[in-house]
């Protein structure tokens, strides 16, 4: 049996050890692409004042840098996995690793703001082309409650690479210098990605499985989906470019567009396959997930964006020291994450629900101790409390993907995910315009660092007191039909 050979339900035949060993390398493949896409949301955050000295970017172009990966990182997500579904995961995601390894080679080159700025846009275009298939490629190799530990596996590389990302940021920095340091945060995605992409040509099936790879790809779904994106995300991810509260309209504008999208994709679907399948809507765990994973990220993404500006601008930490400060709660995210995926199954919702209390009691600590401890050692004092916070992330990130995801169809399973992962990353700029604006706001009142990172925490975890409420209600409910 070669690598793409497939049973006749579509699922590669798992009886076979060649076949079940294969597809666990396909999905080593995946998750590795998937870290190194993913790591680029945060690990650039510690080279933000390199990278200030060295082109001299002025404030907005900073921003560009740091919103624009998000912006086009949410663009693409959707038609990206639509574009998997129906021609094949294999193609897709080595154009997409493929362009992401030049655009980070392309980025580390820099010599203007200008430059540098579009070729994050195209870096975040990249990884929203890689992730859908990820996620389309664990339904399609693994069946039912087999999937929970590969989504397990997945989820502590969603909340790993976001957590360590600082830390190495700070270590290469530390290593290249400060002059170019920042440049070898984009370089060190070039071995990987070629590495990445020699192994996924042999390994990662080349076909859709239960699809001809004929279906359209609906270019006015793509279009109005795309507005509604961008008009959600820009008043975002440009607070600080654009002060002006006309920028506000653009959401509501943005919410009608994709009301619009909705409208057009049911009567798209009379027809042809649409872009996004919303019946999906339909299914409690898929639409509960969603929203717990929008509310989730809205406070979770926050938190390693005020406090490494606490630590380095704040505090004056090194990017090094300012990176390891997050470790705790890497490793508390890494080591939940894999014991989640292996019980998820026995305990459904009511794991997320665990995990979502533990996130909110690790940032309430955080608060807790910056207040009683305010001039202690702030990358130790802080560690318990951010160890706290990432073992109930583990019991989040990763069992909420494998519940919301458990029920999508094979054929939609890219477009579905990538739906799923858009939610993420409006939610993530939305928390770090929300979370940002408060801390900004708070020390630019007061001047007291300590005092923007409490106020900024206790609004992440009231964004993450949303997640557990929608939590408890699935949990509730899945009660309330068992009786």
């Amino acid at each position: 049996m070669t690598p793409t050979d497939t049973g006749p339900d579509g699922h590669r035949d798992a009886t076979d050890p060649a076949a079940d060993r294969r597809r666990w390398q396909a999905l080593a493949v995946g998750l590795v692409a998937a870290f190194m896409t993913l790591l680029d949301i945060s690990i650039v955050n510690v080279a933000v004042p390199s990278i200030d000295r060295a082109l001299g970017a002025g404030p907005s172009d900073l921003q560009w840098v740091l919103s624009g990966y998000a912006l086009t990182f949410g663009l693409v997500l959707v038609p990206a996995g639509r574009f998997g579904d129906a021609r094949g995961r294999r193609a897709v995601f080595l154009l997409g690793v493929a362009l992401f390894t030049v655009t980070s080679a392309v980025a580390g080159l820099a010599r203007s703001p200008e430059w540098l700025i579009a070729a994050r846009l195209l870096q975040g275009a990249a990884a929203g082309v890689v992730n859908p298939q990820v996620t389309g490629l664990i339904q399609e190799l693994f069946r039912g409650p087999e999937r929970a530990r590969p989504f397990g596996l997945l989820g502590a590389t969603i909340g790993v690479s976001t957590a360590v990302g600082p830390l190495l940021g700070g270590v290469l920095i530390h290593i290249g210098g400060a002059e170019h340091g920042w440049r070898w945060v984009f370089f060190v995605n070039v071995p990987v990605g070629i590495v990445a992409m020699v192994f996924a040509w042999r390994l990662v099936p080349s076909r859709p499985n239960g699809s001809s790879g004929e279906r359209g790809l609906d270019p006015v779904g793509v279009l109005l989906l795309g507005v509604g994106v961008v008009a959600l995300l820009l008043p975002l991810v440009q607070g600080e470019r654009w002060r002006s509260p006309a920028r506000w309209w653009l959401v509501p504008a943005g919410l009608v567009v994709l009301v619009a999208f909705g409208l057009w994709e049911r009567r798209y679907a009379r027809r042809r396959p649409p872009l996004f399948c919303l019946d999906l809507f339909r299914t409690r765990s898929y639409l509960l997930g969603s929203v717990i994973a929008l509310l989730y990220f809205g406070g979770f993404t926050a938190l390693f964006f005020v406090f490494t500006l606490y630590l380095q601008t704040g505090l004056g930490y090194s990017p090094l020291v300012a990176g390891a400060a997050i470790t705790p709660f890497a490793l508390g995210s890494a080591l939940t994450s894999a014991i989640s995926g292996r019980i998820v199954n026995r305990t459904g919702r009511l794991l997320v629900v665990v995990g979502l209390a533990g996130a909110i009691l690790g940032l309430l600590a955080v608060v807790l101790v910056s207040l009683l401890v305010p001039e202690g050692p702030a990358p130790l004092t802080l560690a318990g409390p951010l160890l706290l916070a990432g073992l109930g992330s583990g019991l989040v990130i990763a069992p909420n993907q494998t519940l919301t995801l458990a029920e999508v169809p094979v054929p939609v399973a890219g477009s579905g995910a990538g739906m799923l992962q858009t939610g993420q990353r409006i939610g993530s700029a939305a928390g770090i315009a929300g979370v940002g604006s408060v801390f900004f706001s708070t020390v630019g009142g007061s001047g007291d660092w300590s005092a923007g990172l409490r106020h900024a925490l206790l609004v992440a975890a009231g964004i993450i007191v949303l997640a557990l409420l929608a939590a408890l209600l699935d949990v509730a409910g899945r009660r309330r039909r068992r009786r």
